[in-house]
C-alpha cells in the first residue's frame, strides 16, 4: 500500500443499517491492513478546525516563562506544556524537536475524582488568553463526538453490538494535544527528528494537520509512506490499547514526523476509554485465545506515558 485510504463517515450516521455496516467494513479493512486512514464527512465545521489552529499559534507564541508556568512537569495527569526537546517518543533516537500543549477532560478542582487524586482526573492549565479555554473545549467536544462515532463503526466491524464501546466512552481519558514543529530540515540527520518513530498508546487518534509535510507511516511492507494534508479530512490511526483489546485483529502502526522544512502545526486528539474500563480481548473476540491479560485503561496508559517522560517528577 502506497497511500492511505480515505473513508467517508456519512454512512455511519445513516438510518440504513446496511450503509452503517458498509462504512464499518471500510474502517475495519483500514484497521487491519494499515492502521491509518483519512476520514471525511466527519461533522466538524471547517471554522472550528481553523479556530483550533489559531489557538495553537497563540499559545506557542507566549513567552517561555508563561509556558513553563503551565509545564507538564507540574501535572501528574498528562496536562500542560511540553518544552522543546523534552519528549522522547523514540528514546533510542533522541529528543523530539517539537513543543506541545496538552488539554484533558475539563474537571473543576472540587470534582470528587480530582480530590481523590485519581489518575488522569486532574485540572487543566489554561493560557492567560481571553476566550482561549472556551474555544479549545469546543474543539475538544467535537473531536470526542467524532471519536464516539468512529467507535460505533469499530463495534459493527468486529461483530459486536453497535453500542459496545458507548459504555466505555461516557467520561473517557481524552487528550487534545497541540503541536508546534520549528523548521529543522537540514540541521539534523534524523529522519524522525520532528517526532520519533512510535505507535500511539490509546484507542484512536484524530489528527488535524496544516499543509506542511512531515507525517510518515510505516506500511506492512516495511516502506515509509507519506500522509499528506488532505483538505477537509482528518488523519486517524489505531493505538496500542485498541490493538490489545481486539487481540491484534486491529494493528497499530509505527509512524514518525520528519524535520519540517518550514514551521509546522498539528493538532492531535488521543481518545482512550474510561479509566476504570477493563481492556480484555475476551470481550471483543471471544472465539480467540487471548494474547493479553486484562488491564484497566488507566493502568495501561500510565505504563506507556511514564516511559516517554523519563524526566518527570510526578507521573500518572
Amino acid at each position: 500500500m502506497s497511500s492511505l485510504p480515505i473513508i467517508s463517515l456519512s454512512g455511519l450516521r445513516s438510518d440504513d443499517p446496511e450503509k452503517r455496516r458498509a462504512t464499518a467494513a471500510e474502517l475495519g479493512r483500514a484497521c487491519r491492513d494499515v492502521g491509518f486512514f483519512y476520514v471525511t464527512d466527519h461533522g466538524i465545521p471547517q471554522t472550528v478546525c481553523e479556530g483550533a489552529f489559531a489557538l495553537a499559534r497563540t499559545v506557542f507564541e507566549l513567552p517561555l516563562g508563561e509556558k513553563e508556568a503551565m509545564s507538564i512537569k507540574r501535572s501528574p495527569h498528562n496536562r500542560g506544556y511540553v518544552a522543546m526537546a523534552d519528549e522522547k517518543l523514540n528514546p533510542e533516537s533522541g529528543a523530539d524537536m517539537k513543543e506541545a500543549f496538552n488539554i484533558g477532560t475539563d474537571f473543576p478542582e472540587d470534582h470528587p475524582d480530582v480530590l481523590a487524586g485519581k489518575p488522569f482526573r486532574g485540572v487543566n492549565f489554561w493560557p492567560p488568553i481571553e476566550g482561549w479555554r472556551e474555544q479549545a473545549l469546543n474543539y475538544f467536544d467535537h473531536c470526542l463526538e467524532l471519536g464516539r462515532t468512529i467507535h460505533r463503526g469499530f463495534s459493527l466491524d468486529l461483530g459486536l453490538d453497535e453500542n459496545f464501546f458507548t459504555q466505555h466512552l461516557t467520561l473517557p481519558i481524552a487528550t487534545l494535544r497541540m503541536l508546534h514543529y520549528p523548521p529543522t530540515a537540514g540541521s539534523t540527520d534524523r529522519e524522525d527528528g520532528g517526532a520519533g518513530t512510535h505507535s500511539d498508546y490509546g484507542n484512536v487518534t484524530i489528527l488535524a494537520t496544516d499543509e506542511v509535510a512531515g507525517l510518515e507511516v510505516l506500511n506492512r511492507q516495511g516502506d515509509w509512506i507519506q500522509a499528506p494534508h488532505v483538505p477537509g479530512a482528518f488523519v486517524c490511526n489505531i493505538g496500542d490499547c485498541l490493538m490489545r483489546w481486539s487481540n491484534d485483529v486491529y494493528v497499530s502502526t509505527p509512524h514518525r514526523v520528519r524535520p519540517p522544512a518550514r514551521e509546522r502545526y498539528a493538532i492531535a486528539f488521543f481518545l482512550e476509554v474510561n479509566p476504570e474500563s477493563i481492556v480484555d480481548p475476551r470481550d471483543v473476540v471471544p472465539d480467540q485465545a487471548p494474547k493479553y491479560e486484562p488491564v484497566t485503561c488507566a493502568e495501561y496508559l500510565a505504563s506507556r506515558l511514564n516511559a516517554t517522560y523519563d524526566h518527570r517528577q510526578d507521573k500518572a
